[in-house]
């Protein structure tokens, strides 16, 4: 009975003396085996099927928290005029729109070559794709209309008139309608996307409209470059239904949106992005990017800031914080996500030295498109 008594205890001594798995990857380190007691109760293969377990708890944890790491990983060569805005890309049918001066680039984005132009899109600022339709739009800022396009030709189908300067072109799936932001008459125009009819020519939106976004609710956002606002559409309606203030920033251009969450991410001349949550008005981060920006792209949790004059991408992820500065070439200060491959498509051109006042010049017939991959 005492022999028993003594067996027991040594055993639940020895059982005590060994820390859980848990307790041990938890901790963040493991038994040694040839250090008592563990000499005595932990086989070799033991202990390496607990390391083994430990290193792979803490490789899915490294990966779970390192964001992807990006690169320059091409660069489109287009030529031409050195002039451009907004790119667009189509991800269901791999096709990037670029505008270009007087016309529009199309690009085939499994294997990024120039598939395409479409002509006399003067002074073309934005693009719109309705695939519901199989029509495309482009906002022709000298003409002053948009001109409507078949996507799988790229044939001109239509031109249609619009507020002055047409800036940004988005397509709103609810309504079938498509709305131009008009910069020097301060105002949108709605079209009908199915019939080319204009249903609103004019909708104030009290001041200079930037880019604009949608939420597949019926709802569009813009930016209002002069006032610092985010401005909401109804797009049944085609009324502006809210205004709200996104100051501190300064000159918001580029608008991107979290299909997911909702947040709109406006970037500003005063180097910062603002985070804004539409359906209360509020500004809930403000997270630093670089100067001379001009565009902002949302793919895979993750916010992008195009950085013209740094030369370079803020990466910013879901909790606002930035995680990530990616070198890209000077002017590239707009840009477009394919939101399936997880690339970037920044347009910009080569430029020459940079004079002792002023900015430098564009070299003639150098204009590209920069890819960005991971």
């Amino acid at each position: 009975m005492r022999d028993k008594q003594s067996r027991d205890h040594r055993e639940r001594s020895a059982r005590s003396a060994v820390p859980s798995l848990g307790y041990i990857v938890e901790e963040g380190h493991l038994p040694d085996p040839t250090h008592h007691p563990f000499q005595r109760i932990f086989s070799l293969r033991l202990y390496h099927q607990a390391m083994k377990k430990f290193l792979l708890v803490m490789a899915a944890a490294l990966a779970f928290a390192a964001p992807p790491a990006y690169k320059v990983v091409n660069k489109i060569k287009i030529g031409g005029a050195t002039r451009w805005d907004y790119a667009y890309v189509d991800s269901a049918n791999h096709r990037l729109y670029v505008s270009h001066a007087t016309q529009t680039e199309v690009i085939d984005t499994t294997n990024d070559k120039l598939v395409g132009t479409i002509p006399d899109t003067k002074g073309v600022h934005g693009i719109a794709i309705a695939n519901d339709l199989n029509k495309g739009f482009t906002s022709d800022g000298t003409d002053n209309d948009v001109t409507v396009f078949d996507i799988k030709t790229l044939k001109v189908l239509s031109k249609v008139k619009t507020g002055q300067n047409p800036d940004a072109i988005i397509y709103e799936p609810v309504t079938h309608r498509v709305f131009t932001f008009n910069g020097r008459s301060s105002d949108a125009t709605a079209i009908d996307a199915k019939t080319g009819d204009v249903i609103t020519a004019s909708i104030p939106v009290g001041g200079k409209p930037e880019f604009a976004q949608v939420d597949g609710k019926g709802h569009v956002y813009a930016n209002i470059e002069d006032k610092n606002e985010i401005i909401e559409i109804d797009a049944k309606n085609a009324l502006v239904s809210k205004r709200y203030s996104i100051a501190p920033c300064d000159s918001p251009s580029g608008l991107a949106i979290d299909p997911k969450k909702l947040m709109l991410y406006s970037v500003c001349g005063n180097k910062m992005m603002i985070v804004s949550n539409p359906a209360t008005g509020q500004v809930v981060a403000q997270p630093a990017i670089g100067s001379g920006v001009d565009g902002v792209a949302f793919d895979d949790g993750y916010a992008f800031s195009a950085n013209g004059n740094d030369s370079n991408i803020t990466m910013v992820d879901d909790k606002f914080q930035v995680v990530g500065t990616i070198p890209t070439q000077r002017g590239a200060r707009t840009i477009a996500a394919d939101q399936k491959a997880h690339k970037l498509y920044l347009p910009a051109a080569e430029f020459g030295p940079a004079p002792a006042k002023g900015r430098p010049t564009a070299l003639p017939d150098s204009f590209q498109i920069v890819v960005v991959g991971r």
